[in-house]
């Protein structure tokens, strides 16, 4: 498979999910009983020693050095996303997870709904995930579909209906920790093709503050800047807060609500008990398409 530099970051938000099943039920940020068995052997276990608490304290302690509150973000916005999902599924037709990486929400969700599952990522993060599938399910749910795309070059909507997706669902959409990896314009052609979605719909994406993308703020993560943006440049799209219900709805959404380190400290750290900060450089939106 071709090295990919943003293909390498899919494994990252998996490993911090499965260290959180490490705390005990009440207390973890998220929870994914399928993130250890999808992470390959050495990171596997790595995840293993940190059942012994000290440990699991400075992998997260590492982490917040990188950029403090990243921790948080991370794993809250997955427990958003599920929740939101949760709560829409009686009323949508078919799922689209684009940028999927190792995300097991396709899986979890099919043990409980026969609702269509599309996962979008790139095609070396395709054939990881049907290798890793294959090693723990021993095949995929008849939900699921893989679909290999590059959202610099592909036709999104033509890849999409050719797995078997129909605009004519309502659909729930998520982009997890993708548009920072996309160029402006692949960014605007994503959302172009969202302005098709069928009304009723809903979208859920997560998205890095364009003051940190351009260098103006660090927001403490400094050490974040100098891998993502001076070192590899693999971080390259920004938004600011304050604009993005203007922003979806020029696509043709309304935005419901946004999640940022005040909504995740109040809704999951809190009653976590957990003495930790979450971070103003990731924030999450919600939409529904009108």
């Amino acid at each position: 498979m071709a090295h990919n530099p943003a293909a390498q970051t899919a494994f990252g938000p998996m490993v911090l999910t499965a260290v959180e099943q490490r705390e005990a039920p009440e207390r973890r940020l998220v929870n994914d009983d399928l993130a250890f068995a999808f992470l390959p052997a050495g990171l596997r276990a790595v995840v293993s020693a940190t059942r012994l608490g000290l440990l699991r304290r400075l992998m997260i302690g590492a982490t917040e050095r990188s950029g403090p509150g990243l921790w948080v973000n991370l794993a809250c916005r997955k427990q958003f996303i599920d929740e939101k999902l949760d709560d829409a599924l009686p009323g949508i037709d078919a799922v689209v997870i684009l940028g999927a990486g190792m995300d097991t929400r396709p899986y979890r969700l099919a043990r409980r709904s026969d609702v269509p599952v599309y996962g979008v990522d790139l095609p070396v993060n395709i054939g990881r995930k049907e290798a890793v599938v294959r090693r723990v399910l021993g095949q995929a749910p008849p939900s699921v579909r893989l679909v290999p795309v590059d959202f610099e070059t592909d036709d999104l909507a033509a890849e999409l209906a050719r797995a078997g997706h129909r605009g004519d669902q309502r659909t729930f959409f998520i982009a997890e920790g993708v548009t920072q990896y996309l160029t402006a314009d692949a960014v605007r052609t994503t959302f172009e093709y969202l302005r098709a979605a069928a009304p009723g719909s809903r979208l859920v994406f997560t998205y890095v503050r364009r003051d940190f993308i351009d260098g103006t703020n660090m927001y403490g993560a400094r050490s974040a800047y100098r891998r993502f943006r001076e070192k590899t440049q693999l971080w390259q799209f920004g938004l600011d807060p304050a604009e993005i219900s203007s922003f979806v709805a020029e696509y043709g959404w309304r935005l419901i609500e946004q999640a940022g380190p005040d909504y995740f400290l109040r809704h999951y750290v809190g009653p976590a008990g957990r003495n930790l900060t979450a971070s103003q450089l990731e924030w999450t939106a919600y939409a529904e398409k009108t």
